[in-house]
């Protein structure tokens, strides 16, 4: 799918893109006939991280760390690239910027506000995190930013208004190109349900096909994109409905996947830029004659050495972090072993934090989500690195209180395999967000390709089988919104009770007594059908997160 230009210069005939292909004008083309491109700018999943940070890769069946990322160093990436094609540019995110890092979560997103709008983004899309700080701050933040938003199944739940509008159109170099954005809809039960308090979701076929004839029919729009922060999977399912017949690409967002050529659908191309501003997805439109011809995709790398900090940047990101400076520097223990969470099944970061809040409530087994934000943290050469209070945040951006109730054997077996389910279904419209629960204290095997119901081939707790009939102690966070017998979407639990501290304090005691951790993969949660070191889950494609 990736050419290079020559290439596509030297075509008479056809430029071919993974199955589809892009018939030049019947006759003769002359050598005098100018080839030209657009190149589109995708960012997304930026997670509140303003600065540098280590980036994980796999490579040769290993994980290897980089040194990524920082809003200014992106921003001079986006000048480089403007000066390449200064009247055929457009940059966009597609969404969860304003949670995931401290500065974020401090200033509820009002700190991006300068920030964004230095970094010359022609519009945005609202992702599943950014209504973690409530309804009307979300809007005012995205509002601020002087940039165009845009959703097309966000609505007040009240007048039934839509919250922003659902498409944006630009025209450059002759060509007119359109973009319709949709958020994911599981928001309310994805995050805790009172971040959306006031919001609907609707589902994206509710005006899908209305806003593509819009696009299409009406105002003749050339190339048509959807910008969808919807995951991996659902989009590719997307990307293969005839729903989508007129759509030529999906800018995809939310699982932090780095494709780095195209996924061919039957009816669209489905791109995703990774994650915390360390990539940035580059599509070149190849044009002639006023004609869409070929493309030319790269998954840039921000490379801090490469791209120097933009001076703009760099000081609206020292402004908006020196309220909390004093704060952040502050070192809560050390780790010995890398900190991460970009495994599907189990992570060495959930492992340390799911270990601490047991011991802290002294639970038979402690749970939290499957996340997959913040940067790994690397000791490197150094042999152990501090865990800051800044870092405290990249890890666990929403401070909630720990919870804590009982549950028998037979309800965690049952909610066990609903969460197997949403993150293997077979159908990519019952996965659910995230990666696989994460937990302490528990053991499970289970084959992901089962189908639901038969999936879990054992459950260990305290290294004994687990007894269907048996309470368990079980911590978890609490997620304001949810019914009082909620855990973690767990159901009809007995005897909860909100504790007086939160996950942060479980963790900053934990540190100040073990000084230094090393927690590593330990195989608490083993898929016997994939192997163990799965960082994506796409059946029917040859992608692979690397």
């Amino acid at each position: 799918m990736v050419r290079n230009i020559s290439m596509i210069l030297l075509s008479s005939m056809l430029v071919v893109c993974g199955e589809k292909t892009f018939p030049e004008e019947k006759g003769t083309i002359s050598q005098t006939q100018k080839t030209d491109t657009i190149t589109i700018l995708q960012t997304a999943d930026i997670h509140g991280q303003l600065y540098p940070h280590d980036e994980l890769f796999w490579e040769d069946g290993k994980i290897v760390f980089k040194r990524l990322g920082g809003l200014a160093n992106m921003k001079t990436l986006f000048d480089e690239e403007k000066k390449k094609n200064p009247e055929g540019i457009l940059i966009l995110d597609g969404g969860d910027l304003i949670q995931g890092g401290a500065v974020a979560a401090l200033s509820e997103g009002k700190a991006f506000v300068p920030v964004i709008k230095e970094m010359g983004y022609d519009f945005l899309i609202p992702g599943n995190w950014e209504v973690v700080y409530g309804k009307q701050k979300m809007i005012d933040v995205l509002k601020n930013y002087n940039t165009p938003v845009i959703a097309a199944n966000i609505y007040d739940d009240k007048t039934g208004e839509s919250i922003f509008p659902p498409y944006f159109v630009k025209k450059l170099k002759g060509l007119k190109l359109g973009f319709i954005s949709y958020t994911d809809p599981e928001i309310p039960v994805r995050q805790n349900p009172s971040f959306s308090k006031g919001l609907r979701f609707d589902e994206i076929q509710e005006n899908l096909s209305a806003l593509i004839t819009e696009l299409k029919d009406v105002q003749g729009v050339d190339v048509l994109f959807l910008v969808t922060h919807l995951g991996i999977s659902k989009q590719f399912d997307l990307a293969n409905n005839p729903i989508l017949e007129k759509v030529d690409y999906i800018l995809g967002n939310d699982t932090h996947e780095r494709i780095r050529k195209p996924l061919q659908g039957k009816y669209a191309k489905l791109t995703e830029p990774g994650a915390f501003a360390s990539f940035v997805g580059k599509l070149e439109l190849i044009i002639r004659n006023g004609k869409l011809v070929g493309e030319h995709y790269e998954l840039m790398e921000v490379d801090p050495e490469i791209y120097r900090p933009n001076p703009k940047v760099a000081d609206a990101i020292k402004k908006a972090s020196e309220p909390y400076k004093e704060k952040f520097e502050k070192v809560l223990g050390y780790t010995s072993e890398p900190l991460y969470r970009y495994f599907v099944i189990e992570n060495p970061m959930d492992n340390f934090i799911t270990d601490a809040a047991r011991w802290k409530t002294g639970a038979d087994i402690s749970i939290s989500n499957g996340f997959r934000f913040s940067p790994p943290l690397n000791p490197g050469k150094n042999g152990k690195t501090p865990i800051t209070y800044e870092y405290l945040w990249n890890m666990l951006p929403v401070n909630e209180y720990v919870k804590t109730g009982k549950a028998s054997g037979a309800q965690i077996e049952e909610w066990l395999e609903q969460e197997i389910h949403n993150v293997f279904a077979k159908n990519p419209s019952e996965r659910f967000g995230g990666w696989l629960i994460r937990f302490s204290g528990m053991e499970l095997k289970f084959n992901a390709d089962k189908p639901k119901g038969e999936r879990i081939v054992s459950v260990l707790v305290a290294g004994e089988p687990m007894q269907q009939d048996k309470l368990y102690t079980i911590s978890a966070c609490r997620r304001e919104g949810e019914p009082d017998h909620m855990l973690c979407r767990m159901p009809n639990t007995t005897d909860t009770e909100i504790k007086d501290y939160t996950i942060h304090d479980v963790l900053e005691e934990y540190l100040s007594v073990k000084g230094t951790i090393a927690p590593k993969k330990d195989g608490r949660a083993i898929a016997l059908d994939l192997g163990d070191n799965v960082l994506s889950q796409l059946p029917g494609t040859n992608y692979h997160f690397h």
